[in-house]
């Protein structure tokens, strides 16, 4: 039984910013190949399948590994696991800057993909500090993917100025000084040792449908995000013939709203609750990827007159617009997604929130590789945002017919008055 006194608001404030700084910088690291992806593809001579499999070769680890680490957080601490995991995975990305063949970039990137289990880590940690408000501790931190766009700020002038390899090089240093802050400065984890239950146990809440559920839900406003981050830069780059440092940065019109406001989802979602949040969220997404989907398209128009020539494509300023809200609307939807775990799985929020996390992960390492593929299959770049068109749509339908109408089909009637 765990005597200790809570921590002050202020001690818990503290932890807040500290795990919110550590998935910050581990966020970027992950992220990494999204940018120094583009001089890679260009030395290696990579297709836009290639390049896909590139970029997403870490998610995958990050995303098997959530479920994992959660169940770790719970037994041993939130403290004692980000800080191994910020400077064990520190090595990886240090031996990255090495490679020179595809294949060991690849095999690089599954193991540096642990730098992406933090999430798991840091959401149940950050959380046991904060009953109230949790919605918000938790969108907080879940804020600290706006290291994505600080990786589209940091990476592409280490690129221009000293070359890719510098990139890997310096996010290493990065993460053990951040390792060794953490370790100073986090508080140890009112829940370890809590979660003294077997693996199998802990996976029992598996046979909950809400989870299944939560998992749809993230898949495509975390995993969405996740693709949309590391395909961004090559997509302004290769479509607005921008250089390597305008396309990063542009691309953070997207990251960098969709890692800052999440807090704002999850302030939103105490105030108003995660199910009306999910639901505007969702719908908002829908708008902005139907208008993205459309591609450029030359029309000619046979008048009175003679032929009409009408040329349809976004701006790049109406591009970029488009990608600032779809980035409000994915944070919100990451924010909203969590806030249903802490209300309904308090007790299991590692078990629980490494499954949802690791459904996230895997959205966000499949979605860069179909969207290759689809661009190899067609040659049209906004595929991409077709086929995520088509995900908010089965999400919206599953949100609709579960909770909106409140069908039977996930299980147990809604109670009375629900």
């Amino acid at each position: 039984m765990n005597l200790a006194a809570p921590p002050s608001r202020h001690r818990a404030l503290l932890v807040l910013l500290v795990s919110t700084l550590a998935f910050a910088v581990t966020f970027a690291s992950w992220m990494m190949f999204g940018v120094t992806g583009i001089p890679i593809r260009k030395e290696l001579g990579l297709s836009a399948s290639e390049f896909g499999l590139l970029t997403a070769t870490p998610v995958l680890t990050g995303a098997l590994l959530r479920l994992i680490f959660g169940i770790w957080t719970d037994r041993f601490g939130g403290r004692a696991v980000m800080t191994w995991l910020l400077a064990g995975s520190a090595i990886p990305l240090w031996i990255s800057s090495y490679a020179t063949q595809f294949w060991q970039f690849l095999a690089i990137g599954l193991v540096l993909g642990v730098v992406g289990a933090s999430f798991s880590v840091g959401t149940p940690y950050v959380a046991r500090f904060f009953t109230k408000n949790r919605g918000f501790a938790m969108g907080v931190f879940g804020a600290g993917v706006s290291g994505a766009a600080l990786n589209m700020f940091v990476a592409p002038q280490l690129i221009t100025h000293f070359g890719w390899q510098s990139v890997p090089r310096v996010y290493a240093l990065c993460l053990l000084a951040v390792a060794l802050l953490f370790r100073l400065v986090a508080l140890p984890d009112p829940g370890k040792g809590k979660g003294t239950a077997s693996i199998g146990q802990q996976l029992g809440v598996l046979r909950d449908p809400r989870v299944w559920k939560y998992c749809q839900y993230y898949s495509i406003v975390f995993g969405g995000f996740t693709a949309l981050s590391i395909w961004m830069p090559q997509y302004f780059l290769n479509q607005y013939h921008l250089p390597i440092a305008r396309a990063a940065l542009l691309a953070t019109c997207f990251s960098l709203p969709g890692g800052v406001l999440r807090a704002m989802g999850g302030w939103l979602s105490d105030r108003f609750g995660a199910q009306p949040v999910t639901w505007w969220v969702l719908w908002t997404a829908w708008i902005c990827l139907f208008l993205l989907s459309y591609p450029p398209t030359d029309l000619i128009i046979q008048t009175v007159r003679g032929p009409l020539a009408l040329h349809l494509a976004l701006p790049l300023w109406g591009f970029a617009g488009l990608m600032f809200v779809l980035g409000v609307s994915f944070a919100c939807g990451m924010a909203s997604t969590f806030k249903y775990i802490g209300d309904d799985f308090p007790e299991n929020m590692g078990a629980v929130s490494g499954v949802v996390g690791m459904a996230g992960g895997l959205g966000g390492f499949l979605l860069p590789i179909l969207f290759g593929a689809l661009l190899d299959l067609t040659g049209i770049p906004s595929t991409c945002f077709m086929l995520l068109y088509g995900i908010v749509w089965v999400s919206l339908i599953l949100l609709y017919v579960t909770e909106i109408r409140q069908v039977r089909v996930l299980g147990s009637a809604p109670a009375a008055g629900a």
